[in-house]
Protein backbone atom coordinates (compact mmCIF):
# COMPACT_ATOMS: atom_id res chain seq x y z
CA UNK A 1 0.00 0.00 0.00
CA UNK A 2 2.94 2.63 1.09
CA UNK A 3 4.49 1.82 -2.55
CA UNK A 4 1.50 2.86 -4.02
CA UNK A 5 1.00 5.88 -2.26
CA UNK A 6 4.30 7.03 -3.10
CA UNK A 7 3.59 6.60 -6.96
CA UNK A 8 0.57 8.33 -6.92
CA UNK A 9 2.29 11.58 -5.51
CA UNK A 10 5.02 11.22 -7.35
CA UNK A 11 2.79 10.64 -10.65
CA UNK A 12 0.54 13.50 -9.66
CA UNK A 13 3.58 15.68 -9.07
CA UNK A 14 4.99 15.23 -12.36
CA UNK A 15 1.80 15.63 -14.11
CA UNK A 16 1.42 19.27 -13.44
CA UNK A 17 5.43 20.13 -13.01
CA UNK A 18 5.84 20.34 -16.83
CA UNK A 19 4.44 20.07 -20.33
CA UNK A 20 6.70 16.47 -19.89
CA UNK A 21 5.14 15.56 -17.11
CA UNK A 22 1.42 16.28 -18.21
CA UNK A 23 2.15 13.90 -21.71
CA UNK A 24 3.55 11.08 -19.33
CA UNK A 25 0.26 11.12 -17.53
CA UNK A 26 -1.59 10.99 -20.87
CA UNK A 27 0.58 8.00 -22.08
CA UNK A 28 -0.19 6.20 -18.54
CA UNK A 29 -4.20 7.02 -19.08
CA UNK A 30 -3.92 5.76 -22.81
CA UNK A 31 -2.24 2.58 -21.85
CA UNK A 32 -5.63 1.57 -19.53
CA UNK A 33 -8.60 4.18 -21.19
CA UNK A 34 -10.01 4.69 -24.39
CA UNK A 35 -12.01 8.15 -25.50
CA UNK A 36 -15.93 7.20 -26.35
CA UNK A 37 -16.39 7.21 -30.16
CA UNK A 38 -19.28 9.84 -31.28
CA UNK A 39 -21.16 7.71 -33.30
CA UNK A 40 -23.40 4.37 -31.93
CA UNK A 41 -21.63 1.31 -31.65
CA UNK A 42 -23.22 -1.62 -34.07
CA UNK A 43 -25.22 -4.43 -32.14
CA UNK A 44 -23.87 -8.35 -33.20
CA UNK A 45 -26.70 -9.36 -35.56
CA UNK A 46 -29.21 -6.73 -34.90
CA UNK A 47 -28.30 -4.26 -37.67
CA UNK A 48 -29.47 -0.37 -37.13
CA UNK A 49 -31.78 0.93 -39.90
CA UNK A 50 -34.05 4.10 -39.79
CA UNK A 51 -36.89 2.47 -39.57
CA UNK A 52 -35.56 -0.13 -36.41
CA UNK A 53 -34.06 2.77 -34.65
CA UNK A 54 -37.37 5.17 -34.73
CA UNK A 55 -39.43 2.15 -33.45
CA UNK A 56 -36.85 1.55 -30.49
CA UNK A 57 -37.21 5.10 -29.62
CA UNK A 58 -40.58 4.81 -29.66
CA UNK A 59 -40.72 1.37 -27.27
CA UNK A 60 -38.05 2.97 -24.74
CA UNK A 61 -41.00 5.57 -23.80
CA UNK A 62 -44.14 3.30 -24.65
CA UNK A 63 -45.67 2.62 -21.01
CA UNK A 64 -48.27 0.12 -22.65
CA UNK A 65 -45.60 -2.49 -22.62
CA UNK A 66 -46.16 -2.29 -18.81
CA UNK A 67 -49.61 -4.28 -17.64
CA UNK A 68 -50.15 -1.12 -15.48
CA UNK A 69 -49.65 1.34 -18.87
CA UNK A 70 -47.98 3.16 -16.52
CA UNK A 71 -44.45 2.25 -16.68
CA UNK A 72 -41.44 2.36 -19.65
CA UNK A 73 -38.52 1.95 -20.26
CA UNK A 74 -37.57 5.51 -19.14
CA UNK A 75 -39.64 5.41 -16.25
CA UNK A 76 -36.34 3.63 -14.69
CA UNK A 77 -33.54 4.74 -17.32
CA UNK A 78 -34.81 8.71 -17.18
CA UNK A 79 -32.98 10.38 -20.13
CA UNK A 80 -32.62 13.35 -18.05
CA UNK A 81 -31.48 11.98 -14.90
CA UNK A 82 -28.12 10.50 -16.42
CA UNK A 83 -29.89 7.38 -17.57
CA UNK A 84 -30.35 6.30 -13.97
CA UNK A 85 -33.71 7.36 -11.85
CA UNK A 86 -32.49 9.36 -8.94
CA UNK A 87 -33.92 6.56 -6.50
CA UNK A 88 -32.24 3.86 -4.45
CA UNK A 89 -34.22 1.19 -6.15
CA UNK A 90 -37.03 1.45 -8.74
CA UNK A 91 -40.62 1.86 -8.43
CA UNK A 92 -42.35 -1.10 -10.16
CA UNK A 93 -45.57 -2.19 -10.39
CA UNK A 94 -48.29 -1.93 -7.99
CA UNK A 95 -45.72 0.53 -6.32
CA UNK A 96 -43.36 -2.39 -5.52
CA UNK A 97 -39.52 -1.62 -5.24
CA UNK A 98 -37.11 -3.37 -6.97
CA UNK A 99 -33.93 -5.36 -5.37
CA UNK A 100 -31.32 -3.38 -7.15
CA UNK A 101 -30.57 0.30 -8.01
CA UNK A 102 -31.15 0.84 -11.87
CA UNK A 103 -28.00 1.61 -13.53
CA UNK A 104 -27.81 4.21 -16.34
CA UNK A 105 -28.16 3.00 -19.83
CA UNK A 106 -26.18 5.71 -21.10
CA UNK A 107 -23.09 3.66 -22.49
CA UNK A 108 -24.85 0.17 -21.57
CA UNK A 109 -23.81 -1.13 -25.09
CA UNK A 110 -20.24 -0.77 -23.86
CA UNK A 111 -20.76 -3.05 -20.97
CA UNK A 112 -19.57 -6.68 -20.86
CA UNK A 113 -23.23 -7.84 -20.17
CA UNK A 114 -26.08 -6.10 -18.70
CA UNK A 115 -27.92 -5.57 -14.91
CA UNK A 116 -25.92 -5.90 -11.77
CA UNK A 117 -25.30 -9.62 -11.99
CA UNK A 118 -24.66 -9.86 -15.70
CA UNK A 119 -27.51 -11.89 -16.45
CA UNK A 120 -28.86 -10.38 -20.00
CA UNK A 121 -25.84 -11.02 -22.35
CA UNK A 122 -26.73 -7.67 -23.92
CA UNK A 123 -28.94 -4.78 -24.17
CA UNK A 124 -31.59 -6.83 -26.19
CA UNK A 125 -31.52 -9.73 -23.44
CA UNK A 126 -31.50 -7.15 -20.69
CA UNK A 127 -34.49 -5.04 -22.81
CA UNK A 128 -37.11 -7.90 -22.81
CA UNK A 129 -36.15 -8.64 -19.02
CA UNK A 130 -38.21 -5.97 -16.96
CA UNK A 131 -41.11 -6.38 -19.53
CA UNK A 132 -42.27 -9.45 -17.85
CA UNK A 133 -40.83 -8.98 -14.04
CA UNK A 134 -43.70 -9.16 -11.93
CA UNK A 135 -42.09 -6.33 -9.46
CA UNK A 136 -41.48 -4.28 -12.96
CA UNK A 137 -43.36 -4.11 -15.83
CA UNK A 138 -45.16 -7.01 -14.77
CA UNK A 139 -46.48 -8.03 -18.14
CA UNK A 140 -46.81 -12.13 -18.95
CA UNK A 141 -45.15 -13.35 -21.45
CA UNK A 142 -47.69 -13.47 -23.80
CA UNK A 143 -49.34 -10.21 -23.28
CA UNK A 144 -46.42 -7.91 -24.98
CA UNK A 145 -47.09 -9.25 -28.30
CA UNK A 146 -50.67 -8.87 -28.13
CA UNK A 147 -50.51 -5.66 -26.49
CA UNK A 148 -48.70 -4.21 -29.09
CA UNK A 149 -50.82 -5.89 -32.04
CA UNK A 150 -53.30 -4.45 -29.90
CA UNK A 151 -52.26 -0.36 -30.75
CA UNK A 152 -52.71 -0.04 -35.00
CA UNK A 153 -50.28 2.32 -35.50
CA UNK A 154 -47.45 -0.04 -34.35
CA UNK A 155 -48.18 -2.75 -37.76
CA UNK A 156 -46.89 -0.57 -40.34
CA UNK A 157 -43.69 0.58 -37.91
CA UNK A 158 -42.81 -3.13 -37.09
CA UNK A 159 -43.40 -4.41 -40.60
CA UNK A 160 -41.21 -1.07 -41.79
CA UNK A 161 -38.34 -2.47 -39.13
CA UNK A 162 -38.69 -5.89 -39.85
CA UNK A 163 -38.97 -6.25 -43.71
CA UNK A 164 -40.05 -9.64 -44.78
CA UNK A 165 -41.78 -11.46 -41.72
CA UNK A 166 -44.87 -12.65 -41.64
CA UNK A 167 -45.39 -11.82 -38.29
CA UNK A 168 -43.28 -9.14 -37.70
CA UNK A 169 -45.11 -7.63 -33.94
CA UNK A 170 -43.68 -9.72 -31.49
CA UNK A 171 -41.66 -9.39 -28.09
CA UNK A 172 -38.89 -10.42 -29.52
CA UNK A 173 -38.37 -7.78 -32.34
CA UNK A 174 -39.49 -4.86 -29.74
CA UNK A 175 -36.60 -6.33 -27.69
CA UNK A 176 -34.33 -5.43 -31.02
CA UNK A 177 -35.75 -2.47 -32.13
CA UNK A 178 -35.18 -0.93 -28.21
CA UNK A 179 -31.84 -2.36 -27.93
CA UNK A 180 -30.67 -0.48 -31.39
CA UNK A 181 -31.95 2.88 -29.97
CA UNK A 182 -30.30 2.32 -26.52
CA UNK A 183 -27.46 1.79 -28.58
CA UNK A 184 -27.53 5.44 -29.48
CA UNK A 185 -27.36 6.61 -26.26
CA UNK A 186 -23.57 7.46 -25.57
CA UNK A 187 -21.90 10.39 -24.19
CA UNK A 188 -18.89 11.48 -25.98
CA UNK A 189 -16.75 14.30 -25.62
CA UNK A 190 -16.30 14.47 -22.24
CA UNK A 191 -13.27 16.59 -20.66
CA UNK A 192 -11.41 12.75 -20.21
CA UNK A 193 -12.39 11.65 -23.61
CA UNK A 194 -10.48 15.24 -25.08
CA UNK A 195 -7.58 14.72 -22.68
CA UNK A 196 -7.09 11.13 -24.08
CA UNK A 197 -7.30 12.64 -27.61
CA UNK A 198 -4.75 14.78 -26.89
CA UNK A 199 -6.05 18.19 -25.39
CA UNK A 200 -3.46 18.25 -22.38
CA UNK A 201 -5.68 21.57 -21.22
CA UNK A 202 -8.76 19.40 -21.27
CA UNK A 203 -8.37 18.43 -17.22
CA UNK A 204 -8.08 20.59 -14.66
CA UNK A 205 -4.84 20.62 -12.62
CA UNK A 206 -6.94 18.82 -9.14
CA UNK A 207 -8.38 16.51 -12.11
CA UNK A 208 -5.43 15.63 -13.57
CA UNK A 209 -3.63 14.76 -9.85
CA UNK A 210 -7.03 12.75 -8.90
CA UNK A 211 -6.01 10.67 -12.49
CA UNK A 212 -3.11 10.30 -11.09
CA UNK A 213 -4.48 8.82 -7.78
CA UNK A 214 -7.17 6.67 -9.48
CA UNK A 215 -4.87 5.03 -11.38
CA UNK A 216 -1.64 4.53 -9.18
CA UNK A 217 -4.43 3.21 -5.92
CA UNK A 218 -5.39 0.68 -7.97
CA UNK A 219 -8.73 1.96 -8.89
CA UNK A 220 -8.41 1.62 -12.51
CA UNK A 221 -7.76 -2.09 -12.30
CA UNK A 222 -11.67 -2.64 -12.25
CA UNK A 223 -12.77 0.62 -13.72
CA UNK A 224 -10.93 1.53 -16.70
CA UNK A 225 -11.56 0.76 -21.06
CA UNK A 226 -14.28 2.53 -23.05
CA UNK A 227 -16.16 2.74 -20.19
CA UNK A 228 -14.33 3.38 -17.08
CA UNK A 229 -15.77 0.10 -15.84
CA UNK A 230 -18.77 -2.40 -16.98
CA UNK A 231 -15.93 -4.68 -18.76
CA UNK A 232 -15.55 -7.03 -15.77
CA UNK A 233 -17.51 -8.69 -12.30
CA UNK A 234 -15.59 -7.66 -9.05
CA UNK A 235 -16.21 -8.85 -5.71
CA UNK A 236 -17.74 -6.31 -3.39
CA UNK A 237 -15.41 -6.24 -0.15
CA UNK A 238 -12.53 -7.76 -1.67
CA UNK A 239 -10.58 -6.10 0.71
CA UNK A 240 -12.64 -5.03 3.82
CA UNK A 241 -16.51 -5.73 3.68
CA UNK A 242 -18.69 -3.05 4.43
CA UNK A 243 -21.01 -2.96 6.35
CA UNK A 244 -25.16 -4.90 5.71
CA UNK A 245 -26.52 -1.59 4.91
CA UNK A 246 -24.72 -1.45 1.61
CA UNK A 247 -23.98 -5.31 1.08
CA UNK A 248 -26.94 -6.99 2.38
CA UNK A 249 -26.67 -11.04 3.13
CA UNK A 250 -29.91 -11.48 1.34
CA UNK A 251 -28.33 -10.44 -1.95
CA UNK A 252 -25.46 -12.82 -3.26
CA UNK A 253 -25.12 -10.93 -6.31
CA UNK A 254 -23.91 -13.36 -9.45
CA UNK A 255 -24.14 -16.01 -7.27
CA UNK A 256 -27.65 -16.18 -8.53
CA UNK A 257 -26.69 -16.65 -12.02
CA UNK A 258 -23.86 -19.15 -11.98
CA UNK A 259 -24.65 -20.43 -8.82
CA UNK A 260 -20.42 -20.88 -7.93
CA UNK A 261 -19.35 -20.40 -4.72
CA UNK A 262 -16.82 -17.94 -5.49
CA UNK A 263 -19.28 -15.97 -6.87
CA UNK A 264 -21.56 -14.69 -3.90
CA UNK A 265 -20.71 -10.88 -3.38
CA UNK A 266 -19.62 -10.56 -6.92
CA UNK A 267 -20.83 -7.93 -9.37
CA UNK A 268 -20.71 -6.19 -13.00
CA UNK A 269 -17.98 -3.05 -11.89
CA UNK A 270 -20.69 -0.04 -13.18
CA UNK A 271 -19.67 2.12 -15.43
CA UNK A 272 -17.86 5.80 -14.37
CA UNK A 273 -18.99 7.71 -16.80
CA UNK A 274 -21.21 10.55 -15.97
CA UNK A 275 -20.90 9.16 -12.93
CA UNK A 276 -21.93 12.96 -10.89
CA UNK A 277 -25.04 12.69 -12.47
CA UNK A 278 -26.09 8.99 -11.02
CA UNK A 279 -26.36 9.10 -7.41
CA UNK A 280 -27.28 7.12 -5.30
CA UNK A 281 -24.44 4.66 -5.74
CA UNK A 282 -24.08 0.76 -5.77
CA UNK A 283 -26.51 -1.92 -6.25
CA UNK A 284 -28.20 -0.80 -3.24
CA UNK A 285 -28.40 2.43 -4.00
CA UNK A 286 -27.64 3.69 -0.69
CA UNK A 287 -25.12 6.28 -1.10
CA UNK A 288 -25.86 9.58 -2.06
CA UNK A 289 -22.75 11.79 -2.05
CA UNK A 290 -20.03 11.16 -4.47
CA UNK A 291 -17.20 11.71 -1.74
CA UNK A 292 -18.73 8.84 0.50
CA UNK A 293 -18.61 6.73 -2.42
CA UNK A 294 -14.87 7.15 -3.00
CA UNK A 295 -14.09 6.53 0.88
CA UNK A 296 -15.89 3.81 0.54
CA UNK A 297 -14.60 1.96 -2.48
CA UNK A 298 -10.95 2.72 -1.43
CA UNK A 299 -11.48 1.30 1.98
CA UNK A 300 -13.71 -1.75 0.76
CA UNK A 301 -12.03 -2.71 -2.57
CA UNK A 302 -8.34 -1.32 -1.28
CA UNK A 303 -7.99 -1.41 2.30
CA UNK A 304 -7.03 2.31 1.99
CA UNK A 305 -8.27 5.16 4.17
CA UNK A 306 -7.47 8.01 1.74
CA UNK A 307 -7.11 11.70 3.17
CA UNK A 308 -9.72 14.42 2.51
CA UNK A 309 -7.74 16.18 0.02
CA UNK A 310 -7.47 12.96 -1.85
CA UNK A 311 -11.22 12.30 -2.32
CA UNK A 312 -11.33 15.73 -3.26
CA UNK A 313 -8.79 15.40 -6.26
CA UNK A 314 -10.40 12.04 -6.99
CA UNK A 315 -14.13 13.46 -6.99
CA UNK A 316 -12.77 15.87 -9.15
CA UNK A 317 -11.18 13.49 -11.49
CA UNK A 318 -14.88 11.58 -11.95
CA UNK A 319 -16.62 15.64 -12.80
CA UNK A 320 -14.39 15.15 -15.54
CA UNK A 321 -16.46 11.87 -17.06
CA UNK A 322 -19.53 13.55 -17.46
CA UNK A 323 -19.86 14.15 -21.45
CA UNK A 324 -22.43 15.36 -23.87
CA UNK A 325 -26.05 14.08 -22.53
CA UNK A 326 -27.53 12.89 -25.83
CA UNK A 327 -30.81 15.27 -26.94
CA UNK A 328 -34.07 13.12 -27.70
CA UNK A 329 -37.12 14.52 -28.62
CA UNK A 330 -40.17 12.61 -27.27
CA UNK A 331 -41.95 10.77 -29.68
CA UNK A 332 -45.70 10.82 -30.58
CA UNK A 333 -46.88 7.44 -29.48
CA UNK A 334 -49.79 5.35 -31.98
CA UNK A 335 -52.99 5.80 -30.25
CA UNK A 336 -55.71 3.24 -28.41
CA UNK A 337 -58.68 1.97 -30.47
CA UNK A 338 -61.97 0.73 -28.60
CA UNK A 339 -60.03 -2.87 -28.78
CA UNK A 340 -56.63 -2.17 -27.82
CA UNK A 341 -56.36 -4.38 -24.23
CA UNK A 342 -56.67 -2.27 -21.53
CA UNK A 343 -54.31 -1.52 -18.40
CA UNK A 344 -54.33 -3.89 -15.56
CA UNK A 345 -55.61 -2.05 -12.76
Amino acid sequence: MLKRVLAAAAVSGVALASPAGADDLMTKARQLFEPLPKTAPALPGNPSTPAKLDLGKKLFFEPRLSASHAISCNSCHNLGLGGADAEPTSIGHNWQRGGRNSPTVFNAAFNVAQFWDGRAKDLEEQAGGPMINPVEMASLESQVGEQLKGIPGYKAAFSDAFPGEADPVTKSNAQKAIAVFEATLITPDAPFDRFLNGDANALSASQKEGLALFMEKGCSDCHNGINIGGGRYAQFGAAIKPGVEYLPQSDKGRFAVTKDASDENVYKVPTLRNITLTAPYFHTGKVWDLRQAVQLMAASQLGEQITPGEIDKITDFLASLTGDQPQVSYPILPPNVASTPKPAL
